[in-house]
């Protein structure tokens, strides 16, 4: 975010900074709420968990995002937060949060400066879920991602990840990027993909 004003100086100074290992919890379900997170490292999945015991992933968040800020406003937690990798975290305590919005309007505005663009990606995540095609979904993914250039697209994540969040099996993203680098619509090196043609 382009603006200096989130989180502000009362707010970083009253933060907390946690470290957790892979596959520990920040939080669970139901856990009365302390505030929101900013990642500082690593990666943490917020997951619910239905009757049958399938887990459905509502984000990952990776460095520089925050999550949890539904939490401002309840007083329970609504999904868990499990470190899918050895994390850092910060915690912006509730209280303190609320009162620095309630007294500057620049903090607030950032910080809805912030929501917004996390409501626009969500917007994108859903529309790509609606795609029935795999490789429309990855062209989708890739359209939204792509850098400056307008043909490369740095994966943050694994392609387990990125599997995941396009609601697609590792076997569907591994095949599919397969044959888009086969009909030269893609090249790969890493965790970069080039696109044959800008978009």
């Amino acid at each position: 975010m382009a603006s200096t004003d989130w989180p502000s100086t009362a707010v970083r100074a009253a933060a907390i900074d946690r470290r957790l290992p892979a596959g520990q919890t920040l939080f669970r379900c139901g856990d009365r709420t302390v505030g929101l997170y900013e990642v500082i490292r690593g990666k943490v999945r917020l997951v619910r968990v239905d009757r049958s015991g399938r887990e459905a992933v509502l984000q990952i968040a990776g460095a520089g995002e925050t999550l949890a800020e539904a939490s401002l406003f309840a007083s329970a937690y609504h999904c868990d937060a499990i470190a899918t990798t050895d994390v850092a975290v910060r915690l912006y305590p509730k209280a303190v949060l609320l009162a620095e919005l309630k007294r500057d309007p620049k903090v607030t505005q950032s910080f809805a400066v912030r929501l917004a663009q996390q409501v626009m990606e969500l917007r994108a995540r859903l529309e790509r879920r609606n795609i029935r095609s795999a490789r429309e979904r990855i062209l989708h993914y890739l359209g939204v991602n792509v850098g400056a250039d307008g043909r490369t697209v740095a994966i943050t994540g694994t392609l387990r990840e990125l599997a995941s969040d396009l609601g697609l099996t590792e076997e569907a993203l591994y095949r599919t990027l397969a044959r888009m680098a086969a009909a030269g619509e893609i090249k790969r090196a890493g965790r970069v993909i080039r696109l044959a043609r800008a978009v």
